[in-house]
């Protein structure tokens, strides 16, 4: 992941970048449990299941250029697929691809787990010297 992206966006991109995913992932686990209470066979209920889970994936911030492209393909086979209503498709969509583009922000578990690290050196001359 790091080799994706040199920062993870802290501050004002981070915090839209963070609303961007609340939304896309919400978005994407309402929509499809509304396809699963419709009763649909297992095949269906399988691939909604499925669905829902990148949208919880999406929503933590995990694996995040990958699910943001998953949901893009996902959002949009829905909108060509489905004629009653595609414009909360057509939203997940260019979220899912504007999220796979931009990264997943700071407050992220992509970030918690493949961001830069930071570790704190102490310098030896600041140490007391060893008793020889």
């Amino acid at each position: 992941m790091r080799r994706l992206f040199s920062t993870f966006a802290h501050g004002p991109p981070g915090v839209g970048l963070l609303l961007m995913r609340f939304v896309a992932g919400i978005a994407l686990i309402a929509h499809e449990g509304t396809a699963l209470r419709s009763g649909p066979s297992i095949a269906a209920a399988i691939l909604h299941g499925l669905f829902a889970s990148i949208g919880l994936l999406l929503l933590v911030g995990l694996w995040t250029p990958i699910v943001g492209g998953l949901v893009a393909i996902i959002a949009l086979w829905n909108a060509l697929s489905n004629s009653a209503d595609p414009w909360i498709c057509i939203m997940l969509a260019t979220l899912g691809a504007a999220l796979a583009l931009l990264g997943p922000g700071a407050w992220s578990l992509d970030a918690r787990l493949f961001g830069w690290k930071r570790f704190e050196i102490r310098d030896r001359k600041s140490e007391d010297a060893p008793p020889f």
